[in-house]
């Protein structure tokens, strides 16, 4: 049963950054799991902010967020991360990781989220 487990979050002042990680366990195999990074605003529906590849290549970000983040994996860890820069406060929300196993369209596997607040 993998088990994903964020941190990282926090209030920050607009312009400001944070880097977000993900720590999974429970995998069979975690390097044949994309990963991704969603957010949920207030008031807003979920929405996919980036997502990695096996290969550890960044295969999709929000169109509001390219330039400023950036996602990265470590294998050893089971880790991923999400960095953020120049933060807005359009970016605060409720982040939560997810996996999905062998690059399935959907997501199998999620954490319980992490709060990023922009002020």
């Amino acid at each position: 049963h993998v088990q994903l487990v964020e941190s990282g979050g926090g209030s920050v002042q607009t312009g400001g950054s944070l880097k977000l990680s993900c720590t999974g366990s429970g995998y069979i195999h975690y390097d044949r799991h994309c990963m991704g990074w969603l957010r949920q605003g207030p008031g807003k529906a979920r929405e996919a902010v980036a997502h990695i590849g096996t290969s550890g290549s960044p295969m999709y970000f929000l169109d509001s967020v390219k330039g400023r983040f950036t996602i990265s994996r470590n294998y050893a860890e089971r880790t991923v991360f999400l960095q953020m820069d120049s933060l807005k406060p359009e970016d605060a929300g409720t982040y939560t990781c997810a996996a999905a196993a062998k690059c399935r369209p959907e997501y199998n596997y999620w954490g319980q989220g992490t709060q990023v607040t922009v002020s």
